[in-house]
């Protein structure tokens, strides 16, 4: 299926399951039940919560059943499933047995766009272990700068199927695609995709790293114009090797450093452009400066290389890539500057919640007082560790999993000071930022980039960055 053809499917009386109350399973019973198919929705839970979502849904005259997602109900002949639920559940082996398909959220939204009346909208799909939603909200203003009308969506702001089927009308959509949603995927054909990255991360869910590299691949599926890879990443680049792509489209790269011919890099201080040019052997067009990216850490740079490589791919003007990265505001908590204080920076990046994305972080600061540690997830450390030791001044650490990192620094840079904190309640952060503070020297960046997720210590990363942000400005207080 090309990527500007619509699905048409007899909705008709058609017996449909979906798997899952929550953001993507009510939109998506509502949208089958207007078509005209019979839907059942099932769901492990029976809280009072899911009973509330029950009862709306029975008033539409839609069957759910709570406490119960492991049968597949009789006469079903299609499965719609949340992202999250795992491929080995009881109801999907049951379908599998059953012979029937099993589709995601995006599945669902890629077989309905284009039948409200309305022409379907391509997609510029992002995908990666870090920097997703970055990246698409980057791509989302710099479209916006070029003048279409466009909405991040997918993983993030407005569901896909809402900007399918609502009434607001797009040119282009930037869609956000994790590893779980592109699983039960099968027909998605974007116009341009991006893999931003592969580090191990849900590996529970996956079986394996193949597994989840598969189905992050499956991202470039049928592009029709490019398949944006990351040059440093050599994993990235053999996805696109082995995807099946329409005739034509083509394999860009990017890298922080010097670009080759079809790829985007930075020279000088400005990202500049070998790929969407007249001739790529001998030209380059320059996009916007390094200092036009906020924040310019070297990662993020990367994020706004994949983000502009994606713009050009639809054909948007240099101007409009440093319009938008001029315009985009990161969200909060992803290296968020909290303050100065005596000469040391204080920064919040506590989305950094696996190694990867912490590694990118500490990457971005020359002398640092590391404040780590939460639930690790199965992680190790010792390649972080040494990678970033030179780096330290000192460590701070707190949470449950604190130990394997303690161990990691004893083993790789056993000369770096550690505070190591014996406290996982909430409270807790106003402590290490007073320990933290009292190893920083002038000029360095007490950085909260956890590698870890947070949930031993606080409800999310959300909570655990205000947390940070609150004990740096009480502790300005008393400097002041």
């Amino acid at each position: 299926m090309g990527s500007q053809e619509v699905s048409t499917v007899d909705w008709q009386g058609k017996h449909v399951t979906v798997a899952g109350l929550g953001v993507s399973g009510i939109p998506a019973a509502r949208a089958l039940h207007e078509r005209g198919a019979v839907v059942t929705v099932v769901n492990d839970g029976d809280d009072e919560r899911a009973r509330a979502q029950a009862a709306e849904l029975e008033a539409l005259g839609i069957t759910v059943r709570l406490g119960d997602g492991a049968t597949l109900p009789p006469s079903t002949e299609l499965v719609v499933t949340a992202p999250g639920w795992q491929p080995d559940k009881p109801l999907f082996l049951a379908a599998a047995e059953a012979g029937v398909d099993i589709w995601g959220d995006v599945e669902l939204a890629w077989r309905l766009r284009g039948t409200n009346g309305r022409e379907a909208a391509p997609w510029l799909a992002v995908t990666g272990t870090n920097g997703k939603t970055t990246t698409v909200r980057m791509l989302a203003s710099i479209l916006e700068a070029a003048g279409l009308r466009t909405a991040a969506v997918g993983n993030i702001g407005v569901s896909l199927l809402d900007a399918v089927l609502g009434e607001q009308e797009y040119d282009v959509l930037a869609v956000e695609l994790s590893s779980y949603q592109l699983h039960w995927a099968p027909s998605l054909r974007a116009h341009s995709a991006a893999v931003l990255n592969l580090a191990p991360d849900h590996l529970d869910w996956h079986g394996s790293m193949e597994a989840y590299a598969a189905d992050k691949g499956r991202v470039y599926e049928g592009n029709t114009v490019a398949c944006v890879y990351n040059a440093a990443d050599p994993a990235t680049e053999e996805l696109v090797r082995e995807a099946d792509v329409e005739e034509g489209c083509r394999a860009i790269g990017f890298t922080l450093g010097t670009p080759g011919p079809s790829q985007l890099g930075v020279v000088d201080g400005i990202l500049v452009d070998r790929a969407f040019v007249t001739n790529r052997q001998k030209q380059a067009q320059e996009l916007a400066e390094v200092s036009d990216v906020n924040p310019p850490a070297p990662h993020n740079i990367a994020n706004a290389l994949a983000a502009a490589a994606l713009a050009r791919a639809f054909g948007v003007e240099p101007a409009a890539v440093r319009d938008g990265l001029r315009a985009f505001r990161p969200d909060a908590h992803r290296i968020e500057h909290v303050a100065d204080i005596g000469e040391v920076a204080y920064v919040d990046d506590s989305k950094a919640t696996n190694t990867h994305a912490t590694e990118a972080s500490l990457a971005a600061y020359d002398s640092i007082v590391w404040i780590a540690g939460g639930l690790a997830k199965g992680a190790t450390f010792d390649e972080l560790v040494t990678g970033a030791a030179k780096r330290l001044r000192g460590v701070v650490l707190m949470g449950a999993d604190r130990a394997l990192i303690r161990e990691a620094l004893t083993r790789h840079a056993p000369e770096v000071p550690v505070v190591d904190l014996d406290r996982t309640d909430t409270g807790a952060m106003s402590e290490v930022v007073e320990h933290a503070a009292r190893l920083a020297r002038p000029g360095d960046t007490v950085l909260l980039a956890p590698a870890c997720a947070s949930m031993d210590m606080f409800t999310n990363y959300n909570k655990r960055g205000e947390a940070f942000a609150d004990a740096v400005r009480a502790h300005a207080e008393k400097s002041a």
